[in-house]
C-alpha cells in the first residue's frame, strides 16, 4: 500500500552540446552529444538552503550536521592519551582463550585510567572474559590490531538482564534546576533564564521538560504516554558557548540548535551536568558474547558493548563473531551475540562507525536482539555500519530525548523477530525503528533497508510507546525491503529506490519516490555539515 503526496521538486536536466553540435544534432564526425544525468532537488533543501529555510506551510528540514564525535568535525583517536598498555605483556591476559582473562583486562584497563588516560591494547589472540568489564575513567582507548585479529569472546549468562559484557560508564549527575524564563522554540540557539550567575560557558547541560498531562494531550496520546507522566525528561543534551547577562532575562547560547519546543506551561528548564566520561573509545575489536541458546533466552537485553553516560566518544571498526560457546547445530548454531550489540544511552556527541553486527539469539520480546541502540542520547551518528538478523536491527529505543543522532550509509537486512503464539515460535520480519516516545529530528541518510525502517504511532506497544517519532527525516533510502513513516506533526521521507516499497501516510512528504540515484545531494548529513563549516567532514 502506497500513499502519495504531491510535491513540487526541483528537476535540473543539463544538455551539453558535445563536441560543437547543437540542439542535439550530432556533429559531422557522429559522436552524439553529451547528456548529463537529471539532477533531483528536494524543495526543502534547495541550493541556497540555511537552516532557517521554510516552506509556506511551515515544513522545513533540521540541520542534523552536528551528529558523531566532537560534532562530526574530528578524526576518531587512534589512540587514548598516556601510555600503551599490553593486555598480555603487561598484565598476562591469555591469548589462547584457554582461560579466563577477565582480571587481566580489568587490570589494564585500571591502570589506563590511573595514568589519567592510555591505549589498553589487544594483541592478536582469542580473549575468554568470563566476567564484565568496565570502563569508568576519561581518554581510556580499548584497542585491537583488527576484528579478526583480536578477539574478545564473553561468557557469563546468568543475572544478565539489562547488562553488558563491556562497558563504557560515566557518573553524570544533575545540578539544581533552572527554569526557563521563555519558551524554547525549535531551531534557537539560545535559551532565556531570569539568572545565568550561576551558569559558565563550557558547562554541559540538560535541558527538558515535564511530561505533563497537557504535553501528552497535545500529542494526542492520553492514556498512552502514562510511563513517564509527570517525570522530567531530558529532551536535548547540550553545552554552553556563551552567556549575555548584559539584558533580562538572561540568554545562555548552546552548542547545538533547540529540536523541538519546550514550554514553561510543562516547567521547561535546564540543569547543569557533571560526571560524562569523555575521550574513550574501543576499535579494532572482534567481539562476541553468544551462549547455548536455552542459557540466551533466560535473559533480556543483554548487551556486548555499553556506552553510557559519555561525550565525545567512539567506537570504530568491531565486528562480532561466531562464539566458541554457541550451538554447532540447531536453533542458535554460529550465533554471534546474546541478545544485544552495542548501546548508546544518555549520551551526546557519539560515533558509532564501520562496525558489523550479526546473529542475535535472543530475538524475542522485552526489548531482545537489538543490535545497534539509542537510548535518551543527542547527537550520535552510525556510520557505514552494518547490522544482520536482530530483532530491530537499528533502533531508538525507551523514553524521551533522542534528538539530532543520524543513521549514514547503514545497511539492515534479514531483521526477524521471535514471538511466541500458544508454545509456537513464529518468525516475522523484524524492522529497524524508532521505537518509544517521540525520536525528534534525527535522519536516516543514504541507507540500504532490505528488511524494513518504520517510524509510526505504536499505540500501546511496549509500555505506551505511541508516537515514537516527529521531524526525523528519511533521505536517499533504497533496499528491497519496506518503509513506513506516519510521524506526529511532520516527517519527511526524500528521495527512495525503485525497489523499496513505502507505507507513508498522515501529513508525511514524500518526495522524489523511485529517484533516489538522481538526488542531490546524496547525503543531507554531509551536505549540511559543509554548508554549516565550509569544509568536507573529515575521514
Amino acid at each position: 500500500m502506497r500513499t502519495r503526496l504531491t510535491i513540487n521538486l526541483i528537476v535540473v536536466l543539463v544538455v551539453g552540446c558535445g563536441g560543437g553540435g547543437g540542439g542535439g544534432i550530432p556533429p559531422a564526425n557522429g559522436t552524439p552529444p553529451s547528456v548529463e544525468p537529471t539532477v533531483v532537488r528536494s524543495a526543502l533543501f534547495p541550493p541556497d538552503w540555511t537552516p532557517e529555510t521554510t516552506d509556506s506551510e511551515g515544513r522545513f528540514l533540521h540541520d542534523v550536521s552536528y551528529a558523531g564525535y566532537h560534532g562530526g568535525g574530528a578524526i576518531l583517536p587512534i589512540s587514548g592519551t598516556g601510555p600503551v598498555i599490553d593486555v598480555v605483556a603487561d598484565h598476562q591476559a591469555d591469548p589462547t582463550g584457554s582461560s579466563d582473562s577477565t582480571a587481566a583486562i580489568q587490570a589494564a584497563i585500571d591502570a589506563a585510567g590511573k595514568a589519567g588516560g592510555g591505549t589498553v591494547q589487544f594483541p592478536s589472540g582469542e580473549f575468554r572474559v568470563d566476567g564484565l568489564l568496565t570502563v569508568s575513567a576519561g581518554n581510556v582507548v580499548l584497542r585491537g590490531e583488527g576484528p579478526g585479529k583480536s578477539r574478545v569472546y564473553f561468557t557469563r549468562h546468568d543475572a544478565m538482564t539489562g547488562k553488558s559484557h563491556l562497558t563504557f560508564r560515566g557518573a553524570p549527575k544533575r545540578g539544581a534546576e533552572v527554569l526557563l524564563a521563555a519558551d524554547a522554540g525549535a531551531r534557537e540557539t539560545a535559551l532565556l533564564v531570569a539568572d545565568a550567575s550561576g551558569l559558565s560557558i563550557g558547562d554541559d547541560l540538560d535541558v527538558g521538560c515535564t511530561i505533563t498531562a497537557a504535553f501528552v494531550a497535545e500529542h494526542g496520546m492520553t492514556g498512552t504516554w502514562t510511563v513517564f507522566l509527570d517525570t522530567w525528561q531530558p529532551f536535548l543534551r547540550r553545552e554552553i558557548t556563551a552567556i549575555d547577562t548584559s539584558s533580562t532575562p538572561h540568554r545562555v547560547l548552546i552548542d547545538v540548535p533547540v529540536r523541538y519546543p519546550l514550554k514553561l506551561r510543562d516547567g521547561a528548564s535546564l540543569r547543569v551536568v557533571t560526571g560524562l566520561l569523555s575521550g574513550v573509545g574501543v576499535r579494532d575489536l572482534g567481539l562476541s558474547n553468544a551462549v547455548a541458546w536455552d542459557d540466551a533466552w533466560a535473559n533480556d537485553r543483554a548487551h556486548v558493548l555499553e556506552l553510557s553516560g559519555v561525550k565525545d566518544a567512539f567506537a570504530v571498526n568491531i565486528e562480532s563473531f561466531a562464539s566458541p560457546l554457541s550451538p554447532g547445530t540447531g536453533d542458535g548454531a554460529g550465533d554471534h551475540l546474546q541478545s544485544g550489540g552495542i548501546i548508546v544511552s544518555f549520551a551526546k556527541r557519539v560515533t558509532v562507525a564501520d562496525c558489523t553486527l550479526s546473529f542475535a539469539e535472543h530475538r524475542g520480546g522485552g526489548g531482545n536482539g537489538y543490535l545497534f541502540e539509542v537510548r535518551q542520547s543527542n547527537e550520535v551518528l552510525f556510520r557505514d555500519c552494518t547490522a544482520r538478523r536482530g530483532r530491530h536491527n537499528f533502533i531508538q529505543n525507551w523514553g524521551f530525548g533522542v534528538t539530532g543522532c543520524v543513521w549514514l550509509r547503514c545497511h539492515s537486512f534479514e531483521g526477524q523477530a521471535l514471538n511466541e503464539f500458544l508454545g509456537v515460535t513464529v518468525a516475522t520480519v523484524g524492522h529497524s525503528e524508532y521505537h518509544h516516545s517521540l525520536a525528534t529530528a534525527n535522519l536516516v541518510d543514504q541507507c540500504t533497508v532490505d528488511d524494513g525502517w518504520s517510524a509510526l504511532n505504536r499505540g500501546t506497544m511496549s509500555s505506551g510507546a505511541g508516537h515514537t517519532a516527529t521531524e526525523c527525516i528519511f533521505w536517499n533510502t533504497t533496499g528491497s525491503g519496506l518503509l513506513r513513516s506516519s510521524q506526529f506533526g511532520n516527517g519527511y521521507v526524500i528521495g527512495t529506490g525503485p525497489d523499496l516499497d513505502l507505507l507513508v501516510s498522515g501529513d508525511d512528504w514524500l518526495e522524489a519516490e523511485g529517484q533516489a540515484a538522481e538526488l542531490q545531494p546524496p547525503s543531507l548529513y554531509e551536505a549540511q555539515f559543509e554548508k554549516r563549516t565550509g569544509k568536507a567532514i573529515p575521514r
